[in-house]
Order: structure tokens, then C-alpha cells, then sequence
């Protein structure tokens, strides 16, 4: 009978479909857990075999597509492994042997490793509302805002991750230097400290800590941090060019002559911004310490990688007029001793005589009077002759600080003598005042004068 064939084809079908529905549910669990299995012994070979037949005949199955794309991880193919992870994030199945919070994790850091940094972002956000209280996802928030550029963003995830726990390190350190770059150092220093405190092998935090403490002249407390710096390999060149300019600061040119050339030799070929630095500072201290050929030198290979660095190419123009008139040269590089013979020689020839020579930087003071007539009767003059051996122009303030002094003492006439120029606010200060500017020009004349009466 007709209707008797149609119910055992309709029994078939169903017996059928139970049957695979079965099998599906005994077999394929079965299969995962020892694709599970495989992965956690280390057989990334054989998960990646048994993961793949799986997905012949279920090609959606969640639980094989992401132990395939962890598999793949353990055999350094991160690529196959984020696109198996892609598919397990389009499937959204995370009722079986995927965990949402790691995938999300694994997922997060591979976006994070190909530079897909908006997917990443969008992990770590979910992240976040999966577990608010987990300071980790505000924190691994807060890096990618920062590294797109929104810094703002960036600040309120690390203030978050800190409000969840104080502890954390990492989001101190972020924060900290963050604020530093915003020009708030009092904020920044605070931050800092405590990244110090709470992540002290965290040395990176040490490098912005020294720059604050430079910044405020807390010198002993900037060199300090800034050796500890060194322990960071990627901020290691950094602070030796930071404790140079450090020493520079505190006039200790040869101590940071050392640091200087210790970063010159880490950055050089490297690190061109770094190197450029490095050679900058220390042909300034080899200019203080009067080792005019050394700096020379440096600011020759300045000029070749960078022409327009800083005052390198005035500096070159300069010297290289000093180096063709022997007087000049040995003005600028004789020792402090022949320096204030030299000076006073000068003065001489100025038709004074020299009562008293004081050191100061980058030259000498010397307190002189008219040379006596004696046909007059009338008491000499006493004049304030400043002599300034330096390539850098001589501005107001040096003008300033001399006609300062001279009211000081009653001196009524004042010279600044330099192997330099002047700048023009130096020349419109003087005008109006009873102080002469003596360049470069004046100078060469009076040491061949001098030097023709030896």
C-alpha cells in the first residue's frame, strides 16, 4: 500500500538523520578534544592533520579552526593562524572548546603583530567589556590609541587601567611620558616615580625621569637616572647623549667628552638623528676644552650627513678663516696660562696697562688703565676689556652683563674683544653706552701687533 512505503521512507529519513546527529555528537567531540589534545602535547603536525579533516566534512566547526590557527602559531606561520582565527571570529561560535576571553586575546596580539592596529583596537575594546576590572585590555588600549596618534585616549585608558590597579607599572610609565611631551613635567615626574617603583626593569622610565631632573637642574639626581637608563638597549644612546649634555651643563666638559663619545660609537652608522647629536655635543665640549682640530673634524662629518645641522656650517665657515692666520689659531687653542698672556698682550697693544685678569667662560676679564703720559697729570682711566674666545655670535645679554659690572666697580669705559661678531642687538645696546665691540677683524690686527713686539 502506497501510504505504508511513505512512512518507511519518511522512518528512513529520520533514522538517517538521527543517525548522523549521533555520530556527529559522539564522534566529532570526540575528535576535538583529541585535536585538543595534540596541540597541548606540542604535535602541532599531527592538530594540524586532524584539525583539517575535521573541517572536510564540517567546515564551520569553531573548535578545529582555532586550534588549527594555534597550531600554525606553534610552527611560526602566524598569517595561516590569524586567518583561522578570523573565521573563528566570523563563526562567533564560543559555546564549545573556544574561550571568548583568550581567542579575543591571541586574535588582539596578531592584529597588534601585522600592524592592523584598528582590529586590534576593536579586540581589546571587547575585551574590555568582557572583563571591565582587567587593568591589562585598558592598558593594551591605552598603547594602540597612543600609537595612532590620539593621545587624549590614550591618557584616559592608562588614568583607567591605574584607577583598576595602581600597581601597574607599565600604564605609569605610558602615562608618565605622555605628560612629558605635553610639557606637564610635575605630572609626568610623579607618573614616572612611581613606574620606577612599581616597574623598576622597566628602564625606559628612567631615560624621561632624567631628562626632568636636567630640565629642573637637579643634576646628581639626572645622572643618577640616566646611567640606570643605559640598561635599556633602545634607550641606551639616548641617555649617554643625555648625561653629556647633562655634564655639559654642569661646565664638566671633560667628563662628558666620554659619555659623548661612547654614544657616537653605539649610534654611528645606525642611528643617524642620534649620531648627528652625539658629534654636535661633543665638538662643542672639544671646542671648550680647546681641541679645535677634534671638533673641526666632527663638525666636517656633520656637515657631509646633514649640511644645514644646527650652526655647523657658520661653525666650518669660521674656523676655516682661524685656521689660515696662525695668531688666531693660537688665541683659540693655546692653554688657560698662554691664554692670558695672549690677552694681556692684546690689552697692551690697546694702549693700556693690565692691573688685574680674572678667568671667566669662554675667556678672560682683564681691569686695565690708560697708559700714563707723562706730560699729563691727569689720573688714567680705568677700562674693562672682556675677551671672548668663541665662534658662537656675542649677544646683548654678554654686552648687558659687562656694562653691569662696569657700574658695579666705577669703571666709566668698557671693550669686548671676540674672535667672533656681534649680533645686532649687541651693536644698538652698545651704541648708547660707553662700550666698544671689538670682532674678529680687530682682533687679528692687534695679535700680529703683539706678536710683532715679542
Amino acid at each position: 500500500m502506497p501510504w505504508l512505503i511513505v512512512t518507511i521512507v519518511i522512518l528512513g529519513t529520520f533514522i538517517g538523520v538521527l543517525t548522523v546527529v549521533v555520530v556527529r555528537s559522539i564522534i566529532y567531540p570526540r575528535r576535538a578534544a583529541a585535536l585538543r589534545e595534540l596541540y597541548r602535547r606540542g604535535n602541532y603536525g599531527g592538530a594540524i592533520r586532524t584539525a583539517r579533516r575535521i573541517l572536510t566534512k564540517d567546515p564551520r566547526n569553531a573548535d578545529a579552526h582555532y586550534f588549527l590557527g594555534l597550531a600554525y602559531l606553534g610552527e611560526n606561520k602566524p598569517e595561516l593562524a590569524l586567518m583561522e582565527l578570523k573565521t573563528v571570529n566570523e563563526i562567533a561560535n564560543f559555546t564549545g572548546m573556544v574561550s571568548e576571553v583568550p581567542f579575543r586575546k591571541k586574535i588582539a596580539e596578531l592584529y597588534t603583530g601585522f600592524n592592523q592596529l584598528d582590529e586590534a583596537l576593536k579586540e581589546y575594546l571587547l575585551l574590555a567589556k568582557l572583563e571591565p576590572t582587567n587593568a591589562e585590555h585598558y592598558f593594551a588600549a591605552g598603547k594602540l590609541f597612543e600609537e595612532r596618534g590620539k593621545t587624549d585616549r590614550a591618557v584616559n585608558y592608562y588614568r583607567k587601567a591605574l584607577e583598576l590597579n595602581p600597581r601597574h607599572g607599565l600604564s605609569h610609565l605610558h602615562l608618565g611620558r605622555l605628560l612629558y611631551h605635553a610639557k606637564r613635567p610635575a605630572e609626568a615626574r610623579r607618573e614616572l616615580e612611581e613606574a620606577t617603583r612599581y616597574a623598576p626593569d622597566t628602564f625606559q622610565s628612567f631615560y624621561y625621569l632624567g631628562k626632568i631632573y636636567r630640565e629642573a637642574q637637579e643634576y646628581s639626581a639626572a645622572l643618577s637616572a640616566l646611567e640606570r637608563a643605559q640598561k635599556d638597549p633602545d634607550a641606551k644612546v639616548r641617555a649617554l647623549i643625555e648625561r653629556g649634555s647633562c655634564l655639559m651643563e654642569m661646565n664638566s666638559f671633560d667628563r662628558a667628552i666620554p659619555e659623548l663619545e661612547r654614544a657616537l660609537k653605539l649610534a654611528e652608522g645606525q642611528h643617524e638623528t642620534e649620531e648627528l647629536y652625539a658629534r654636535y655635543f661633543v665638538s662643542l665640549c672639544y671646542e671648550k676644552t680647546r681641541q679645535m682640530d677634534a671638533a673641526i673634524e666632527q663638525w666636517e662629518r656633520i656637515y657631509k650627513i646633514r649640511p644645514r645641522f644646527k650652526d655647523v656650517a657658520e661653525k666650518l665657515s669660521h674656523y676655516q678663516e682661524l685656521r689660515s692666520d696662525d695668531h688666531i689659531k693660537d688665541f683659540m687653542t693655546v692653554n688657560m696660562e698662554q691664554f692670558r698672556e695672549l690677552c694681556k698682550a692684546v690689552v697692551v697693544q690697546m694702549g693700556l696697562s693690565v692691573r688685574e685678569v680674572t678667568d671667566i667662560s669662554e675667556g678672560c676679564e682683564i681691569l686695565a688703565v690708560e697708559a700714563q703720559n707723562k706730560w699729563l697729570s691727569a689720573r688714567p682711566l680705568p677700562k674693562l676689556v672682556r675677551l671672548l674666545r668663541t665662534t658662537s655670535i656675542i649677544d646683548e645679554s654678554m654686552v648687558r652683563d659687562l656694562y653691569e659690572r662696569m657700574k658695579s666697580q666705577n669703571i666709566t669705559r668698557g671693550v669686548v674683544v671676540t674672535s667672533s661678531t656681534f649680533s645686532q642687538l649687541a651693536f644698538e645696546f652698545a651704541e648708547t653706552r660707553p662700550i666698544d665691540l671689538l670682532g674678529t677683524d680687530h682682533l687679528q690686527d692687534l695679535l700680529k701687533k703683539a706678536s710683532a713686539r715679542r
